[in-house]
């Protein structure tokens, strides 16, 4: 679901700006006001969600708020590793969360940028992310955060927050693939498996450097993040490092699942093949009597005989049974 704007021109990187009133609550502001905005009370932040993708972004972070260029680069780059410094009083970081967007795997993570000095924090974002928004309804419902650095708390804990239904998705899956009858569909639990361990690998890979990147927040922000907001952090990092370790659990549930499918998939075959091999050794023998009377030159024993061919079968069927009499003694069968 694409996001909403709030502001009305187009060209605007603004998706949706709001001046927090330091009470839980948030006024909506457009982006010419925004434009050299100074607090009117001691409590207000202003916060301002804006598209890194649209043109003049990155001249307007270096304009408006003196954010230096490398820095500005970086908040308006897709170099979206998860990371987090602190330059002077202002806190820089980048943060990563689920693609729910339609079409999208849960490993095709979104990333969201931030800069903040305490009275001004700019998100920025190139896809649509759900999470600012769910911080914004708590806002305009006068039930959100009253500083910059509870927004920021709360972003990093509800984009964790998302990751807990990837995880249950996958270990739902599993519990069922666990379940399942293997003999007609190993093909596609083998692919719904190989799935949820590239889905597995995917959020290891992304959301690792975010636990590191949420402890240098915790560790560097400068002084406007309040010691409650370090605990906040800290709870998220707990909640990220527990995900974190579901995440190996099920990847290594699908790999030992994998695993015995495919040592299934091995047996039964084996077990055909050894069949096939057993039903070639008895009749072996049988063909090969068979074929030798079946030639069709003189000297034949019994071709006048009218006998011969009982014969033949009796003898055909003693063999038989001396082939199954001794591949069982053998414990071939």
């Amino acid at each position: 679901m694409a996001e909403p704007t709030d502001d009305t021109e187009t060209e605007s990187p603004l998706l949706f700006g709001r001046v927090l009133d330091g009470q839980g609550g948030a006024r909506p502001i457009g982006w010419e006001e925004a434009q050299g905005w100074r607090p009117a009370d001691p409590g207000e932040v202003l916060w301002l969600h804006l598209c890194r993708s649209r043109p003049g972004v990155q001249a307007w972070l270096e304009s408006e708020l003196h954010v230096p260029e490398p820095t500005a680069e970086l908040l308006t780059s897709d170099q979206n590793r998860p990371r987090a410094f602190a330059e002077g009083e202002t806190l820089v970081g980048t943060l990563r969360g689920i693609n729910f967007n339609p079409g999208a795997e849960p490993e095709d993570m979104i990333s969201m940028q931030l800069w903040c000095d305490g009275r001004r924090l700019i998100t920025l974002r190139r896809h649509p992310l759900q999470t600012p928004r769910e911080v914004v309804a708590l806002l305009d419902r006068v039930n959100g955060p009253p500083d910059a650095g509870a927004t920021i708390t709360l972003l990093a804990e509800l984009m964790i927050a998302r990751m807990s239904q990837s995880i249950i998705d996958m270990n739902y899956v599993l519990d069922e693939l666990e379940h399942a009858d293997p003999e007609d569909k190993a093909d596609e639990m083998l692919r719904r498996i190989s799935t949820i361990r590239r889905n597995c690998l995917g959020l290891k890979r992304h959301m690792a450097p975010q636990h590191e990147a949420l402890e240098q927040i915790s560790r560097d922000a400068p002084y406007w993040f309040e010691e409650h907001d370090r605990r906040e952090i800290a709870e998220s990092i707990a909640r990220l490092r527990r995900y974190l370790d579901d995440i190996d659990i099920s990847k290594e549930s699908a790999l030992v699942l994998q695993d015995e499918l495919r040592a299934r998939s091995l047996a039964s075959s084996e077990h055909a093949t050894y069949m096939l091999t057993i039903v070639a050794g008895i009749f072996l023998p049988l063909g090969f009597l068979t074929g030798l009377l079946g030639i069709n030159v003189g000297g034949v024993p019994g071709m006048d005989d009218p006998d011969a061919f009982w014969a033949v079968v009796a003898l055909c069927l003693f063999l038989f049974v001396a082939l199954i009499v001794v591949f069982r003694r053998l414990r071939w069968l």
